[in-house]
């Protein structure tokens, strides 16, 4: 469904993508995580028009995304890190403004606007400006706007950013749910968590490159399967085993304060990139 071929962007003196091969198959929930400033929402941005690679090729559902631009744009929808709707107007203008820029015919726009309000279970509010909403409802807005079109692949980036856990795990219940029904999404999150529940395959991003690709169980399987952590001189220092005994006796070796826990996708971001995670 989405297909990246040597992909590259360079600003100036700064190279953020240096070379991105990827596959994304139909129906996926793919997660695209790295540190800050590795490249995630430059490569957001190339796929969905927003800006033009350095070189390489990209396609979604097929169509080249500068040869057949328009075609491309309309496989996808995009849920953007920052709150972009019009404050001023309601839920349904929101709503009914992507609608017409998308050409669909009133009655078709009108249906499908119920059915997204419905969906995302904001029904209720369709007549309150944006700007008395919470910041969960207007995450909903944003990914009902994104489906209106019907758009065979979701871009997500950063859609839980700033929210508190309760409304984190609502609008993950909804990804599902999308994903559920048939979407391709493609997602970037720092919440690694949020990856680890969600995802299919994690793709990890640093500097411009993918290091490290595979299903997120995959990932952590070849850390181990159990994380011991000793603080020493204020820092974390953290060792992985293979079994439960093998944790457990590395710990009699050791003198201090340790704890044993399952090993996390957070510690295969750590392995893999050498930097924690900054939401």
């Amino acid at each position: 469904m989405i297909r990246i071929e040597g992909l590259t962007k360079h600003f100036k003196k700064v190279q953020a993508l240096k070379g991105i091969d990827l596959h994304v198959m139909e129906g996926e929930l793919f997660a695209y995580l790295g540190p800050n400033g590795s490249g995630k929402t430059t490569t957001i941005r190339i796929l969905t028009g927003l800006s033009k690679p350095t070189s390489g090729d990209a396609y979604l559902h097929g169509f080249h995304i500068l040869r057949e631009t328009l075609q491309a744009k309309r496989q996808c929808g995009l849920v953007p890190q920052s709150i972009n709707l019009d404050h001023e107007l309601t839920v349904y203008e929101n709503l009914n403004i992507h609608g017409k820029l998308f050409q669909m015919p009133r009655r078709v726009r009108s249906e499908r606007i119920e059915e997204m309000l419905h969906y995302v279970d904001i029904a209720d509010r369709r007549s309150t400006p944006i700007k008395h909403l919470s910041g969960g409802m207007k995450r909903r807005v944003m990914i009902a706007r994104a489906l209106m079109h019907a758009p065979k692949i979701l871009f997500l980036d950063e859609p839980t950013v700033g929210l508190d856990p309760k409304i984190r795990r609502r609008i993950w219940s909804l990804v599902k749910k999308i994903q559920q029904n048939g979407s391709t999404i493609f997602l970037t999150t720092h919440y690694i968590e949020e990856a680890e529940f969600l995802a299919q395959r994690v793709a990890f991003l640093d500097e411009g490159r993918i290091i490290a690709l595979d299903k997120p169980q995959n990932l952590m399987d070849r850390l181990g399967k159990w994380a011991v952590d000793k603080i020493v001189e204020g820092e974390m220092e953290t060792t992985y085993h293979a079994s439960r005994e093998g944790a457990n006796a590395h710990i009699l070796r050791q003198v201090g304060s340790l704890s044993v826990r399952r090993v996390n996708l957070e510690d295969v971001f750590i392995s893999v990139t050498g930097k924690k995670v900054q939401p």
